[in-house]
Order: C-alpha cells, then structure tokens, then sequence
C-alpha cells in the first residue's frame, strides 16, 4: 500500500460539537480510518478526581454518532482515544454502551467492537516505588513519594500506540481508548499498515486537534492526512479553509516547551529538520520527520487528589481607590476568614480579572489595571457546609474592608449575586510522572465483542 488516509473531526470529540459539513465532505472521499481524540488535562483536574466528564453527553453521543454510522457505511475502522475526556475505567464503558446503543437504534450489521483500560491501581505504583524504580516527575517535579501517592484518588497511564495496534491486529472495526497519546490513535493506524514511525507520529501529531492546523481559524472541522513512505500531506476538508505551510508548521510546534520534539511511549518525535511544502491549494507537505527510540519504555502517568468542597462567589470594583487597593481589600478578607476558621483547614484564592486573573503573577500590566475588576473568589474546605461559609466570608468582607483614606461606609466594593455558588470539589493535580514499564501493553487491558 502506497498511502493511507485518516480523517479527523473533531480534536476533542464532544467538547464542542463536530461540524458535520466538512466532516460528510471528508468521508465522500472514503478514507482508510475515521479517528478522533476525546480528551485532555487542560480541562483541569476536577473531571479526572471525581471521575466525571468536562463535556456534555448530548455532545459526545452526536460526534460518535455521526463517526460510527460513517465508518460503517464505508467499512473502515473508527478509533476513539481519551473517552470521555479522561479515559477513565467508567468513561470507557460509557462509551462502549454508546456505542451498543447507537448499533441498535440504527440497526447496524454486526461489527467488531475493541475496548481498552487505563486507569492504574496505586499499590502497582507504590510496588514500582519499594521496589526501586523511581516514578520520575516531569516539568521539574520530584520523584513521586508515597505521601503524594496517598493523596491521589485516581490515576490514569498514557496509552501509546500498542493497544490500539493490538486491537486493529485482532480485526476491530472500532476501537475505545483510554486515556491515549493524541497522536498515538493517528499513528497507530498508519504503523499498523506498516508506515515508518517518524511518519506515522508526524502524521498523529498534525492531525490531534483536526482544524487548527488549518487556517482561517475554525474549530472542529475536519481535516485529512495522507502518509507515504517518506511524507506526510494534510489537507482541509471545510470549503473556507486551508492548510498552508504557516499553519501547519504553527501546529506541529504547539503546546510544548520544545518547539520541534514531540515525546510518547516508546520514543521522540524529532521535527528539528521538518521541510513545508504548499503542494496544492488547500494542502500542505511534510518531510524531513525523525523518530528516537527510547532506551527505557516509560508510560506518563496522571493523578488527581481532592482538597475539598468548593464554592465561588464574585465581586465587581469600579471606585478608583479600591481598584488601587484592591490587594489590601483581598488581605483585609482573608484576614477577616482567618478569625473565623482559625489559619489553617481552608484556603481562599481570588483571581482579579481587568488586573492579572488570566496570567497572574506572569502578567506584565498587572501595575496598569483598568477602570473596573471582577473579583472571583473561590472557597475551599472540608465540608460543603464550612466552604460555603469560607467562601462568603471571603467575598462579603472585601466589601466592609477599611482603607486608610475611606471615611465613607458604603463599601466600595459590588457584589453581582448576593449568594455564592456551590462548584465542583476542589482537586489538584498529584502526579505528572513517568513510570518504566517492561511490557507497552503492561497498564493496559484490551478486551473486544461482536455487537450489531
């Protein structure tokens, strides 16, 4: 086989829903593999802790609807990563029910249906600790300590390309995953069928987020990949839209501290010496891709642990003198909660958007804020019942803080609801961790049915 094709529609199936134009315009030209990416850490912590999903199921059933009876009219294989933006045990199963449920209510012939599992049980992690092989942590992390294990409640491993090759080489015609590699589903295809690896992850890599490698910018609208023995070209698919040199070439370096490499289990993803290449109007040419193998095989590990219940409460500023003081305002709150609760078993954080609430301590206007700030004040404790009251002492006494030159007593300070808001508990992320594996499909299950 000289080529294979792959589209995407969707880089984050059911976070937004896919746009079905580009995406029926994609299958007409009856590709080799349907896939699509369903989730990712940037949606936080909360969904991984509590074992939930960011995205509403209304959006994930259309976007595996449409992907399903496509990749069934056409006979190709259909590949889900990352299922229910976690890829937790239950998020998994969630999909493989949809999945039946869809194959019944359209009547589908049967097909093979291939499923894996990637959450990890911690006493697997606290043997790999005792027994000397350091869980290694990333983006200047320690090592993980069993301390830190212990205030983990879940922890999924990054699946690479293996149990999905091992699916596809079992027949699968669709394939649920967990918590994968973006790239990996793509690239698991294309090694599957026997493409080289800097190829196939080069191929994964372009194709994660489907259109933003695409411009104009426009999410969620399909894109396809074609790879060859020594290229990679990928095409839009939405009549607006292109993929050129700049905006692939953009994409291949995003979301990394490395703009050119691209680590996953097993190896790096070199693209130092990428050559762009416009070949067609809508559709651009990559060579030049090298793939490292690595010495030790290592599966990314992520953890979630929980702090406590939360609630929100917000507060509007337009006086310029409080605006000026803002932080004395925060500092007299605080305080104000610290007499009630005591200095310890809760925490309060207030972010001040039209000052640095988007970038914090890295924004370099915070000196300069506007005419008007949103206070959002987040209160985190034990019980709900204790974080509400944290919380609503933390936002109502920045509207009796006393400024040294305020004679007034109406309190310069608005509140845009009188109540605050009961949110989701409060986690943190505990582990951001690679741990050494002797076998890639070591963490991860596979199991399969006929359904239809």
């Amino acid at each position: 086989m000289s080529s294979i094709r792959i589209i995407c529609p969707n880089g984050h199936l059911g976070f937004a829903p896919l746009k079905t134009e580009s995406f029926r315009l994609a299958v007409e030209t009856r590709p080799d593999f349907i896939a699509a990416d369903s989730g990712s850490d940037d949606i936080g912590p909360v969904p991984l802790g509590n074992d939930s999903c960011a995205s509403p199921r209304a959006w994930q059933e259309h976007d595996l609807e449409e992907m399903l009876l496509a990749a069934r009219r056409i006979g190709v294989p259909m590949l889900i990563g990352s299922a229910g933006d976690t890829g937790t045990n239950s998020r998994v199963d969630m999909y493989v029910q949809i999945i039946r449920d869809i194959a019944a209510r359209h009547n589908l012939p049967p097909f093979k249906l291939g499923w894996f599992y990637s959450e990890v049980d911690r006493d697997l992690i606290r043997a790999k600790i005792r027994g000397g092989s350091p869980v290694r942590g990333l983006d200047a992390r320690d090592d993980l300590s069993e301390a830190e294990l212990d205030a983990t409640s879940r922890v999924v491993a990054m699946a690479g390309v293996h149990p999905f090759v091992k699916l596809l080489e079992e027949g699968c015609d669709v394939i649920i995953g967990g918590r994968s590699s973006d790239s990996a589903i793509f690239a698991a295809c294309a090694l599957f069928k026997g493409f080289p690896e800097a190829q196939s992850y080069y191929l994964g890599k372009v194709l994660e987020c489907a259109s933003f490698c695409a411009e104009p910018y426009g999410a969620k609208e399909t894109v396809m990949g074609e790879i060859t023995t020594d290229a990679v070209e990928v095409t839009a698919m939405a009549p607006w839209q292109r993929c050129t040199v700049a905006s692939v070439a953009g994409h291949a370096m995003y979301e990394r501290s490395n703009p050119f490499h691209e680590y996953v289990a097993g190896g790096l993803l070199d693209m130092t010496n990428c050559r762009y290449e416009q070949v067609g109007e809508k559709t651009t040419r990559v060579t030049g891709m090298e793939f490292v193998p690595a010495e030790d095989f290592r599966v990314k590990l992520e953890g979630s642990g929980k702090v406590g219940e939360r609630f929100v409460g917000m507060a509007g500023i337009r006086d310029p003198y409080t605006i000026a003081n803002v932080d004395a305002v925060i500092d007299w709150a605080r305080k104000q909660t610290e007499e009630r609760f005591g200095p310890e078993g809760w925490e309060l954080h207030y972010s001040v958007f039209g000052r640095n609430g988007v970038m914090g301590d890295m924004e370099p206007l915070k000196d300069k804020p506007g005419h008007e700030l949103c206070v959002v004040v987040q209160g985190v404790a034990p019980t709900r019942e204790m974080a509400e009251e944290v919380c609503m002492t933390g936002t109502r006494q920045m509207f009796y803080a006393r400024l040294p030159d305020v004679k007034g007593t109406a309190g310069g300070v608005s509140f845009v609801l009188d109540e605050v808001m009961q949110a989701s508990p409060a986690y943190r992320w505990t582990l951001n961790h690679t741990m050494s594996v002797s076998d890639p499909l070591e963490l991860f299950p596979t199991h399969t049915a006929v359904v239809g």
